[in-house]
């Protein structure tokens, strides 16, 4: 907190206490007060303690307006639920009118304080300050993240009360500004889920191709220790973010929204948790219900995993109750789905494999003709059922695609760039889940984003209104809503994230489009390898301008989730991971294949390159 700002070392007028269960903490401007303990003073907050609860002080008599400024800046940082004690910074027309809800701007050091001299004079009844910073990022009223970058510059404007003779601020900025680190102490990401709105076909083996809807990751930001549960809950019902929203669907009937009077929810003692809605839920057949369910469980699970069943009620009646070990029956999820095996190319440019988060380290290869070595190849994509796989040639020149059964052969080439140079040819392909192959022409004459329909069949060129430079990697999420692309401009390669629209007429091609791309990593210069790595979250190896190439997670919305950092590896020229976060990272590094089981460091499995798991 008083890191984050200029001046926050000394001591203003407004205090901050904070508490937990073996000491207190004190810092600027807030109070926190304990379970238990004794009361005491210190200067910061550790942002990593989850025990840490900080509370707002009231303005002091008689503060002088710099003290003002530096309490309500302090004020926004606390955990305060309304921020009523933000508001007492406020003249009474100001607080009626601030919004803290709709925005917080995140700043890299917290706001600055620049007074406005020419305006400031000791005897006059008003005063006023530009908050002053560099911009990391924005939370918009929907809670959805984006980065930012530019200057922070914003008035404050103070009057002194003719009665009270008290200072307060009558101009405030809208919304909540604050440092990084106060936001990452404030703030987590959690995602909510909906449903893609052109539900995949999930092919089972024994039962055949099923149409269960697929569930699409939303992340969101809420304030950490504010009833998370009741804050997401509400999220969830209020839809989807703009970003998606053309592409997913609640189950939810419009308007529906937690019961008149509900003011938080907590599990109970057998980890249920008991959702009471408005009578528009009641519309819901049995179903909707179970899929109404199925979001909610999915939600609060990526929240808390001490929710094990989700029971909906309306008017005083059930609706449904759902269980975790029934949800996969009604929904899927790419988390939940684990692969059966890890997939590279040997020393004798065949496909071979080596079953998932298993020890071992001598391969065998894959049934059918990639795996027999017909063809030399360079990389491969293994389709999400793992029923076919898709390799690029040694030279990157042609597309090959063939079943993962005994016999058969491979046939010519579905594809083929004119590419000259191997670097300005094909890139590695990505099956989506709809069984759809995805794949880059790199060739500098005709750069292309294709689709081929089932792995076959005339490529359809996808549509990038916005795409600004050259595709150099490919790699499409398990909700089949979202791609990852590598793109090259100028020397400088990034890493955007867009929304897949699909417009499918009977007869005709399909009309496929990414649309809203935007950067995941907006930190890095050069983005050598990224992976899916979780339904929201991807690693991606790259570096910083001037830096060593580092691994790392980044979330789809540009922000740094708070899952541990991979152990260093140098050399790094391929990486891979799925969307089970169970399972260990693989990477292509110093002519090895390796391996980074979970807690542990990186293992060498065999010698082979291009590293996949299935997608």
């Amino acid at each position: 907190m008083g890191a984050d700002r200029e001046g926050g070392g000394r001591r203003g007028p407004a205090r901050v206490m904070a508490y937990t269960a073996c000491g207190v903490v004190l810092l600027a401007g807030c109070a926190s007060m304990p379970d238990s303990g004794d009361l005491r003073g210190v200067e910061s907050t550790p942002r990593q303690d989850p025990q840490v609860r900080v509370f707002a002080m009231p303005p002091q008599e008689d503060a002088t307006p710099s003290d003002i400024v530096q309490g309500f800046l302090e004020a926004l940082t606390s955990d305060d639920p309304h921020y009523e004690t933000a508001q007492k910074y406020l003249t009474r027309d100001a607080a009626e009118n601030w919004r803290p809800e709709g925005s917080a701007t995140v700043l890299a050091d917290g706001p600055g304080t620049e007074s406005n001299h020419s305006a400031n004079r000791e005897d006059a009844n008003d005063y006023s300050v530009t908050l002053t910073g560099t911009k990391v990022a924005t939370v918009d009223a929907q809670q959805s993240y984006s980065p930012a970058d530019g200057s922070y510059r914003q008035v404050v404007h103070l009057t002194r009360d003719e009665k009270s003779g008290q200072w307060r601020i009558d101009v405030v900025p809208q919304g909540v500004v604050m440092g990084k680190s106060d936001f990452q102490r404030n703030y987590m990401s959690v995602n909510r889920y909906y449903f893609a709105s052109n539900t995949a076909v999930r092919a089972d083996a024994e039962t055949g191709p099923s149409r269960e809807p697929a569930a699409v990751a939303d992340p969101v930001y809420v304030r950490r220790r504010v009833d998370p549960t009741t804050q997401v809950v509400r999220s969830l019902l209020s839809g989807p973010t703009s970003l998606l929203s053309p592409v997913v669907r609640s189950s939810f009937p419009t308007g529906t929204a937690l019961a008149k009077g509900v003011a938080g929810l907590t599990p109970d003692d057998r980890s249920r948790l008991t959702v009471p809605l408005n009578d528009k839920a009641a519309r819901a057949g049995a179903d909707k219900c179970d899929e109404m369910a199925a979001q909610l469980l999915f939600t609060l699970q990526n929240l808390t995993p001490t929710v094990e069943e989700v029971e909906l009620r309306s008017g005083g009646k059930q609706l449904c109750s759902l269980t975790e070990d029934r949800v996969d029956t009604v929904a899927t999820r790419g988390s939940a789905q684990r692969p059966d095996y890890l997939y590279f190319v040997d020393a004798d440019d065949r496909v071979v494999r080596i079953a998932a988060g298993s020890n071992g380290t001598r391969p065998e290869p894959v049934p059918g003709p990639l795996g027999e070595g017909q063809k030399a190849l360079r990389s491969v994509a293994v389709s999400r059922d793992e029923h076919s796989a898709a390799g690029i040639s040694l030279d990157s020149k042609s597309l090959f695609v063939g079943s993962l059964v005994p016999g058969g052969s491979l046939g010519e080439p579905v594809l083929v760039s004119g590419g000259k140079a191997e670097t300005d040819r094909l890139t590695p392909p990505s099956w989506d889940a709809q069984g759809d192959l995805w794949i880059a022409d790199r060739n500098p004459a005709d750069p292309r984003l294709l689709l081929l329909k089932e792995g076959g069949g005339d490529p359809v060129q996808v549509r990038t209104p916005g795409l600004d430079g050259r595709v150099q990697a490919v790699r499409v999420a398990a909700d089949g809503v979202r791609i990852a692309l590598v793109v090259e401009k100028g020397g400088k390669r990034s890493l955007l994230i867009g929304r897949i629209e699909r417009d499918e007429k009977a007869g005709e091609p399909p009309a496929v489009t990414v649309l809203e791309l935007r950067s995941a990593t907006p930190e890095l210069e050069e983005v050598t390898a990224m992976s899916w790595a979780g339904d929201s979250r991807l690693v991606v190896v790259g570096r910083e301008r001037g830096g060593v190439q580092q691994i790392g997670y980044v979330q789809v919305d540009g922000s740094t989730p708070e899952a541990s950092v991979p152990a260093a590896l140098t050399g790094v020229k391929e990486i891979a991971a799925t969307e089970d976060e169970r399972l260990p990272l693989v990477a292509y590094s110093e002519d090895m294949i390796v391996r980074l089981p979970s807690g542990l460091q990186w293992q060498k499995v065999t010698e082979g390159t291009a590293p996949v798991y299935p997608g």
